[in-house]
């Protein structure tokens, strides 16, 4: 990997972080009166918001927006590449 891919933590870690952010999606809505039935399956799992997350860590390292497809989804790979137990999720979402 390249030096400006950043290395953020292990991948136990990342994934931590993503349900506890994860959980606070949840909290909101629930506190918001909406049922879980219904939001539930709209939400990001775990392994698609630590790719969101080292993906927005790469935009703001490399002070460039998300908008470009093709910037995305080579930076989509490269996570891929870092950690390859977010390949299926990396490739579903390359899919999407």
């Amino acid at each position: 990997m390249s030096d400006d891919f950043p290395r953020r933590a292990s991948l136990e870690v990342l994934r931590a972080e993503a349900a506890d952010e994860r959980s606070v999606l949840v909290h909101e809505r629930l506190r918001f009166g909406e049922d879980p039935w219904d939001f539930m399956s709209e939400l990001p799992t775990t392994d698609e918001l630590v790719v969101l997350l080292l993906r927005a860590d790469v935009a703001a390292d490399q002070g460039v927006t998300i908008a470009d497809r093709g910037w995305n989804d080579g930076v989509l790979r490269r996570i891929a590449l870092e950690y390859p137990e977010l390949s299926p999720t990396v490739w579903r979402m390359l899919a999407a």
